[in-house]
């Protein structure tokens, strides 16, 4: 039988419904009697009938006409909201966050499958995740490590064995023993008092690689969780069942403790949830509504949830993932504003870059040869000014390989080092079965984030040279002392300001991005009563990373509208092929 849940103030109402050419006014008829039924005061609603409410849908807040049918515009599960007439907007409201996800109510689950082995998950891989790509299963290696993991730590509790986590308190609580009959006790206070972070939730798809990641992490078998736990988190991955995961709040040692803490919660069944069917609603009738139960913590499992650098790690995937396609387009966009520019190719010359072989300079003045005028390649333009009189261009054009080609070192740096903290254990302590005949714990510091803090600082840092040269190229395309355009490439300028403020926008990035350069992990502060008494700042380092690229991203954009504009004035002569191409892909959605 369809059922729909329904929220009213501040109570999840399961209403089922046998008819679905039925009203929606009905299922709020419905819905508002299983209301007031337990309500002492009726909810202070004195006739069902007379109620005036709206229902809307919780993904989307989309209204709904209370005269269709439910069959019209419900699935079945599907999750409304029904605001009483007078009432204000409910507690529970949770905005979404900027952006647009593309995991919406449309979205249907993948039918394609990633194994995950704890040992060779990729950036590429974790992105596709987070995007709703795949759905995610384990390899029976992975299965094997987890349950004789598992079986070690069952070992230690039944030997009344005082380990740190397991059979003791936390942190400056790590001497305090705990009963054998309070350890379940002691995994759920862990996760909720951890649960402390603010800020606005991760989107739907950061949520996706933050689960898919410690799920690939708890893979490698040495965090002590057990196999049913494991499989009830990947079921809720493949389900999109995501937790409420407030952005701020972790300082990157003991690892992203509150955003897993916020993790671990909704798994539990409490908190808030999100999936494509319902948007946002208390956690336990999310994880109802897939057919999932919440997950009931053992010895250990609330710290093996909570305790890693996950957080850092998949932003800093995604981070490195954007970069990697930013810095190849840069390449090109410069390339189209070198042409516009009537700028040389003798910079690019195989011979110059071989004198000085970094791997990202080649690659970047291969690119740029590959672009520009040559015999495969022709360029009408490149051959207008060919026995001009310039000697060289601006260091903006001529050191693209040498500026853009540490930016491309530098992603290559960071993504090997993301792509192993990807496949780490950073648990602590860890259950080392490597070695069988040791068959104990060993506590250790995986967990601190130092390694992707610091890239994800080289990171900003490298990609911010991209926006701060590209600045530099459109204030040499909007100023006619600087090139052989009309100021501002508009015709009858004074009447048209052209891309004045466009460029002001470009300079308004790049001054941001200049502060959001300043490394996070430069930064320490001692928590948990000097216990932890130096720290990454790693969760910031990822956050502002992204940032940056997003505003590089804003900046070469500009650049690249304001060169194929710089083209229009240099008809009817035409530019290489593939600098030809950029042009037209430009102007099928840009006038």
């Amino acid at each position: 039988m369809p059922r729909f849940t329904v929220h009213i103030r501040d109570e999840w109402l399961a209403v089922p419904c046998r008819d679905t050419t039925n009203t929606i006014r009905w299922l709020g008829h419905e819905a508002l009697k299983r209301y007031i039924k337990n309500k002492p005061d009726n909810g202070g609603i004195t006739a069902v009938k007379d109620t005036r409410f709206v229902v809307r849908r919780c993904q989307g807040l989309g209204l709904l006409d209370a005269d269709d049918t439910i069959e019209d515009v419900l699935e079945d599960n599907d999750f409304v909201e029904l605001a009483i007439e007078g009432d204000t907007m409910s507690p529970d409201f949770i905005p979404c966050a900027p952006g647009v996800s593309h995991l919406t109510a449309a979205y249907r689950e993948p039918g394609d499958y990633l194994s995950l082995d704890g040992c060779s998950l990729t950036s590429t891989d974790l992105v596709n995740l987070g995007r709703g790509l795949y759905k995610m299963k384990l390899t029976p290696e992975a299965e094997k490590r987890v349950v004789q993991a598992r079986d070690l730590l069952d070992t230690i509790v039944k030997e009344n064995k005082v380990v740190y986590g397991i059979t003791t308190g936390f942190g400056k609580f790590a001497r305090t023993v705990i009963p054998v009959s309070k350890l379940k006790e002691l995994q759920e206070n862990l996760v909720r008092s951890h649960s402390a972070g603010v800020g606005n939730p991760l989107s739907p798809e950061r949520t996706r690689m933050l689960l898919a990641l410690r799920i690939n992490v708890l893979a490698k078998g040495y965090s002590g969780i057990s196999l049913e736990t494991l499989h009830a988190m990947i079921q809720a991955f493949n389900a999109s069942c995501l937790s409420f995961v407030p952005e701020k709040g972790t300082v990157g040692a003991s690892g992203d403790l509150a955003p897993l803490s916020h993790l671990a919660l909704g798994l539990m069944g409490e908190g808030k949830m999100w999936s494509p069917k319902s948007g946002w609603a208390d956690a336990k009738y999310v994880l109802e509504a897939h057919g999932l139960k919440p997950i009931s913590l053992r010895p250990k499992e609330g710290l093996a949830l909570i305790n890693g650098t996950q957080m850092i790690t998949s932003l800093g995937a995604e981070a490195v993932e954007r970069a990697q396609a930013i810095a190849r387009q840069a390449d090109i966009i410069a390339a189209l504003t070198l042409e516009v520019q009537k700028g040389t190719t003798k910079a690019f010359d195989s011979d110059i870059h071989r004198l000085r072989p970094h791997p990202g300079q080649i690659e970047v003045a291969l690119r740029f040869r590959s672009l520009l005028d040559s015999d495969h390649h022709p360029s009408q333009i490149a051959e207008s000014h060919r026995f001009c009189d310039r000697v060289q261009d601006a260091y903006t054009m001529r050191c693209c390989p040498q500026v853009h080609g540490i930016a491309n070192d530098t992603i290559q740096f960071v993504q090997n080092i993301i792509n192993t903290e990807i496949n780490s254990a950073t648990d602590n302590p860890l259950y080392k079965m490597v070695f069988a005949e040791r068959g104990e714990t060993i506590s250790g510091g995986n967990f601190h984030g130092e390694y992707p803090a610091k890239a994800l600082d080289f990171l900003a840092i490298a990609v911010h040279e991209l926006a701060s040269i590209s600045e530099r190229r459109i204030e040499r395309l909007c100023n006619p002392s600087l090139s052989e355009l009309p100021a501002f490439l508009v015709n009858e300028g004074g009447l048209n300001s052209g891309f004045m403020i466009a460029h002001c926008t470009a300079a308004a990035l790049v001054s941001e991005n200049k502060v959001l350069c300043h490394p996070s992990s430069v930064d320490s502060l001692s928590t948990s009563a000097a216990t932890e008494d130096h720290v990454s700042m790693g969760g910031w380092a990822a956050r502002k990373a992204l940032r940056v690229i997003e505003h590089v991203e804003q900046v070469l954009a500009i650049e690249l509208l304001a060169a194929c504009q710089g083209i229009e004035f240099l008809r009817p002569l035409r530019t290489t092929t593939p600098l030809e191409k950029v042009y037209e892909l430009v102007r099928s959605v840009v006038k």
